[in-house]
C-alpha cells in the first residue's frame, strides 16, 4: 500500500492578489535547489490518524506554529511515485522569520559514518500565485489551482 501525506496550504489576500506560503526542504540535497523544490508543509499520515489532524500536526512540526481557521479541503494530488497528498487550504498569517522546524538525522557526508541533523524545512516564504507556480514541486502545483477554484466558489 502506498503511503499518503497530508498538509496545509496557507493563503492570504495581499494588495497584489492571493499569496501562498511554502517551505523549502532542509538538508544538503536541497541546499542549491530552488525552482520546483518548495512544498506545502506536509508529511505522512500515521496509521489510524485522520488526514486533517495529520496535516495540522505536520504543519506544526515543520514550522513551529499551529494554525486555526476554516480548513478548505482541496482535491488530493497523486505524485508520480504513487503517493497521494491530501491538502487543506486555510487563510492565516505566518511570519517566515519565525520558522522553527523539527530536525531529521542522516549520514553526511555520504559514506562518512557521521550522523548530522538538518531541519525538515530550512526556510519559508510567501509567494504570489505566478511565483508560487515556479517554486512549488511540480506534483503539488495543482493544489494552487484547486485553491483558486475554491476561493472563486466561496460565497
Amino acid at each position: 500500500m502506498r503511503k499518503a501525506s497530508a498538509g496545509l496550504l496557507l493563503y492570504r489576500h495581499a494588495a497584489a492578489g492571493v499569496e501562498v506560503m511554502l517551505v523549502h526542504p532542509g538538508g544538503p540535497y536541497w541546499a542549491r535547489k530552488d525552482a520546483g523544490a518548495w512544498s506545502i508543509p506536509k508529511g505522512e499520515i500515521e496509521p489510524g490518524e485522520e488526514p486533517l489532524a495529520a496535516a495540522r500536526r505536520e504543519f506544526e512540526e515543520e514550522t513551529g506554529a499551529s494554525v486555526d481557521g476554516d480548513f478548505l479541503p482541496l482535491q488530493p494530488v497523486k505524485l508520480r511515485s504513487g503517493k497521494v497528498i491530501h491538502a487543506w487550504a486555510v487563510q492565516a498569517e505566518f511570519d517566515p522569520a519565525a520558522l522553527r522546524s523539527n530536525l531529521f538525522s542522516m549520514e553526511w557526508p555520504p559514506r562518512s559514518g557521521e550522523q548530522r541533523e538538518f531541519p525538515e524545512a530550512d526556510r519559508a516564504a510567501w509567494f504570489g500565485i505566478d511565483k508560487a507556480r515556479i517554486k512549488i514541486h511540480p506534483g503539488q502545483a495543482p493544489l494552487i489551482d484547486f485553491l483558486l477554484a475554491r476561493l472563486q466558489a466561496k460565497p
